[in-house]
Order: structure tokens, then sequence, then C-alpha cells
């Protein structure tokens, strides 16, 4: 396909011909970005840029809050596949960046805005099906990024759980392409801290070690649920609870209601979807859970020892700390009930 976007194309070749990391120490003011190349690897693709990017756009809605929480939102030229509402500190940042499209963005309608960066959460972003491939963004001199906890498809079993270093990785990646690298470390410490005083909130309950928690993710019949190498699998291990299907290594494995109640797990965390897939809303899943003769039997239901996410929370984002801190507060509170 032609590219009618000679600004951004030849921002791209000099990216792509720069052979050199250039390490620049942080200014006692981060208000700049850090000039110079940065080249990093990230999921078997070696990416450079020549500059700090000007024009980005954000294929997916947790690559996106990252750059607001960044202070990046200048820099940004498009967002595109919205699952829900931006996380509210963000509303405001989020308004002054053009939004592509609610869900996937033609490649066309990319291109267009002239990026010189395309960042994407999904690996199936960059393929035909969805976006396009990251090597026809590199034919055209646009340098991609691809969350480093997201390298392979989904379906795909992961050779090891993500972990939270993955998203405090992909955070200062990001933050080091864009030049301030001092608000990747400033915000990952945030990140930390937040972490700690979750764990710390909960290091007295006697009962966290024993207390099982099933994370529903999607569907009534033959629903999703949390293995033991997505978002829960973090939360859990974080707190010293014992994720329901932790024996399980796919991301998001498929199982039937008869397993679940043999697991008979303590608490339920239900995930609030926007989308309006069977059982993906949070009203759906309560009214399943109330009325299946079967499923209502559950302790955790009959004792309504229920907790909401939202799809972001139970996806590898920043929410994930978010979950964090959201678990620990109901594990304290059901605590007090014993």
């Amino acid at each position: 396909m032609p590219f009618s976007r000679p600004r951004a194309f030849r921002a791209g070749l000099v990216a792509l011909t720069a052979t050199v990391l250039v390490s620049c120490a942080a200014p006692a003011d981060d208000t700049a970005p850090v000039a110079g190349a940065t080249t990093l690897h990230n999921c078997g693709t070696e990416v450079t840029v020549a500059e700090p990017p000007r024009r980005a756009v954000s294929l997916n809605q947790s690559t996106t809050e990252i750059m607001l929480s960044l202070g990046l939102a200048d820099r940004m030229v498009g967002t595109a596949t919205w699952t829900e509402p931006v996380d509210p500190p963000l509303a405001a940042a989020n308004a002054r960046v053009p939004k592509l499209a609610e869900n996937t963005p033609s490649f066309e309608s990319v291109l267009d805005t002239e990026p010189d960066i395309v960042l994407g959460a999904y690996q199936a972003m960059f393929t035909d099906e969805r976006v396009a491939d990251r090597e026809r963004f590199t034919e055209l001199g646009v340098p991609t990024y691809l969350s480093p906890s997201n390298c392979l498809p989904e379906e795909a079993p992961l050779p090891e759980p993500v972990q939270l270093a993955d998203i405090h990785q992909e955070v200062q990646d990001i933050a080091d392409l864009f030049g301030v690298p001092e608000r990747g470390r400033a915000l990952n410490e945030q990140l930390r801290g937040r972490v700690e005083a979750a764990r710390q909130k909960v290091a007295g309950l006697d009962s966290r070690g024993e207390t099982s928690v099933l994370f529903w993710f999607a569907r009534t019949e033959s629903p999703y649920v949390a293995g033991s190498t997505g978002s829960p699998a973090i939360m859990a291990r974080e707190l010293g609870v014992r994720n329901a299907y932790d024996d399980v290594t796919s991301m998001w494995p498929q199982v039937s209601w008869e397993d679940v109640l043999a697991r008979d797990p303590d608490l339920l965390v239900l995930g609030d979807l926007t989308r309006d897939g069977e059982g993906d809303g949070l009203a759906a899943k309560e009214r399943f859970l109330h009325e299946d003769p079967a499923v209502s039997r559950l302790a955790a239901v009959r004792d309504d020892h229920l907790l909401s996410m939202t799809g972001t929370e139970l996806n590898i984002s920043l929410r994930t700390v978010q979950g964090i801190e959201r678990l620990a507060d109901r594990l304290v509170e059901l605590d007090r009930q014993r």
C-alpha cells in the first residue's frame, strides 16, 4: 500500500537506520525529553527511535493509560480499542487525545495520523486480521511497541506466569522511548508502594493462606476463569491467597460449573465487562449465580462473598495494581465477618 505521509516516513527511516544506542542521564527537570536515539528489544523485535516520538498512536486502552500516566498526552495523535471508560484521574488528559475508533482501527486510519510510533497491548493487534503486522509498519518506517506481557497470542500457553515486573518493564520501556526515563521510574516507584501497602493490609489475616479465590471473566455457560499466568494470578500471589485455578497454566481456561462446584472457592471475583456478550456484565453474572439451581449452592454465593472488577483490572495493565488494592480491601472485610 503506498504511503503518502513523507514526514513520518522520513522520521521512520532515520529510526530504522540508527545504529547507536545513546544512554543519557535524566535531566534534573524532567519536563523536556531526553534527546537522542533509543533502542530496546521488544518481543523479538528491535525497536529504535532516532528522537523521542511526537506523534504516537496507542491501539489499546492499557497502553493509552500508561502513556497518560506518564504525562504524554501531548505526544499522542490517536487512541483506539476502548473496552470501558478511561481511569477517572486520567480523563482530563485523555480528552485532549483524538479517538480513532472505539474498537479496532483500520490500518489506513492509523497511517492517516502520520505516526512516528504505534503501541499495542496485544499480539493480535499487530496482525492483518486486526490492524496490521509489525513488519508492515516497519516497511513504512514506523516503529512499533508491543506490551512485553503479551508477546504471544492470547490462546498460546505461556512458559511462565506474567509478573508485576513485566508491567514495570512496560512502563519504563515507554518512558525511555519517549525520553522521559525519570517519569517511568517515579511511576513504578508509586506502583510498588501501592502494592506494598496492600500486602501490609492483609499481612495479619490468619485466614488468607486458606482462602481460595475464583476470578470469573466471562460467559455463563462454560465460563472463562483465571488460570495461573495472568493478572488475577498476580493479585493472588501478591496477597498470599490461592487462585482456585492455579493448577491451570493457560491465562483464561474455559471450565465447567461442575468443576467450579467441586473446587468451592471462598470468594468469587466477577468480571464487570462493558461488552454485550452472554454473561459479560456484572448484572448478568449475579443473576445467573442466584438463579441457577446448582451454582447458587456455592458457599461464596450463599454468603455473598463476591467482588466485581473491571475488565481492565482483570487484564494485565496498570490497573492490575488497583485490582490488588481492591482485593485486599475485600479480604479484610471478609476476615472481619468471620
